[in-house]
């Protein structure tokens, strides 16, 4: 789940202590630097600027500040609020470059302060003019393997799900309890593909804190919630675990519509960093079962096999990243690797086992992870 905050002051302190986290992420000098040709936006606590309402489709590059007080997230809209990229934990006074393969049309850039609610937004059209892409064949395969890899960690969800949506229906909490980290892992590993949809993520994975104005809340955390620290299950959570599988459902029919190209894997894979800096690291996302390190691992898990099918190309290209990527996605996977626990449902320790230092040791190996990383999609650009 992407992160929301319930009030402004959350937000800065998340960004105080993430801020090497932000992206291809800098202090802003105030000259809203970008490659040429970049489209700028400048995202205030109560402004989204943006520097051109039309402009080529194909790859495009926004060079984000964010002039405000608060963190703020940036993302690119599709009609339906399909989301083509975005960009999480931009800190006040800081600068980030995404880089995306946009299609003609019309769409709409919208600025976050706080990194809640719909955002001010600002329409925008890509036109036809300098919309091809030519694309090395390497790539489309690397599309092509990741659109099978995701659709497979669908299939391989439902049956998990389906077991743990069994047991809150017969009201067995300790089933329950065992099969709930399990029945997220493929959820986790291509959680930006699920969310590109805008409708079924709320659905499924929002935490108490990150409910819209009227919105019900469904989906795993609040049965999360009922099993360990309400520590029962009632009539309302049975009728719940049953509308958990009908939306996972609906995802899993849905994830082979999805737009997928090289740029919205490399994203993807940053995306999947940014859930690991907001709610993992933080213990925000798990926080009745505290079962953070299996999500931690299934997110690490997904952007490595988006990395690691476009790295044919990215080695190719620019080797120097490759070889920094490697060494960090094999540095993250051992220290989760020291927090197993053989005696765990999900075979990783209780995250409230997990002292300050050992958390601070885990939070320093996602920002030497995501510095990298942010840089992977202009990569996968540039490549010929």
């Amino acid at each position: 789940m992407r992160a929301h905050r319930s009030s402004a002051v959350a937000a800065i302190a998340v960004a105080a202590t993430l801020t090497a986290v932000a992206g291809c992420a800098a202090k802003s000098d105030g000259k809203g630097a970008g490659g040429k040709g970049a489209i700028a936006v400048t995202a205030s606590d109560s402004a989204c600027k943006v520097s051109a309402k039309d402009f080529p489709a194909g790859h495009v590059q926004f060079a984000v500040d964010n002039k405000g007080s608060q963190v703020t997230e940036v993302y690119v809209y599709a009609p339906g609020d399909r989301i083509v990229t975005e960009r999480e934990n931009i800190g006040p006074g800081t600068h980030v470059e995404i880089t995306a393969e946009i299609k003609p049309g019309a769409y709409e850039i919208a600025c976050k302060p706080g990194m809640k609610g719909h955002g001010i937004r600002q329409k925008v059209t890509a036109s036809g003019k300098g919309a091809a892409v030519k694309r090395n064949p390497k790539l489309d395969a690397a599309v092509s393997a990741y659109r099978t890899w995701v659709q497979e960690q669908a299939d391989q969800t439902l049956p998990e799900a389906q077991k743990f949506a069994d047991a809150v229906k017969a009201g067995d909490v300790e089933a329950a309890r065992k099969t709930y980290a399990l029945s997220r892992v493929g959820w986790e590993r291509t959680e930006p593909v699920a969310e590109s949809f805008g409708d079924i993520d709320p659905k499924v994975d929002t935490r108490a804190d990150g409910l819209s104005d009227g919105q019900k809340w469904t989906g795993w955390h609040k049965l999360e919630q009922s099993l360990w620290e309400k520590k029962k299950i009632s009539a309302d959570d049975k009728k719940l675990a049953d509308q958990l599988i009908t939306d996972l459902k609906d995802w899993q029919k849905r994830v082979g519509k999805a737009v997928i190209n090289p740029t919205t894997m490399a994203n993807g894979a940053k995306e999947l960093l940014d859930e690991v800096a907001t709610g993992k690291v933080t213990g925000e996302e798990e926080r009745y079962s505290h079962t953070d390190l299996i999500d931690f691992h299934a997110n690490v898990e997904g952007a490595q096999k988006a990395y690691e099918l476009l790295k044919p190309v990215v080695a190719k290209n620019d080797p120097a990243l490759a070889k920094e990527l490697d060494k960090q996605f094999a540095a993250i996977l051992k220290q989760l690797d020291g927090h197993r626990d053989s005696n765990s449902a999900d075979g990783f320790a209780s995250y409230d086992t997990v002292g300050k230092d050992e958390r601070k040791t885990l939070s320093d190996s996602v920002n030497a992870l995501a510095e990298p990383l942010s840089k992977l999609a202009a990569a996968v650009a540039e490549a010929k």
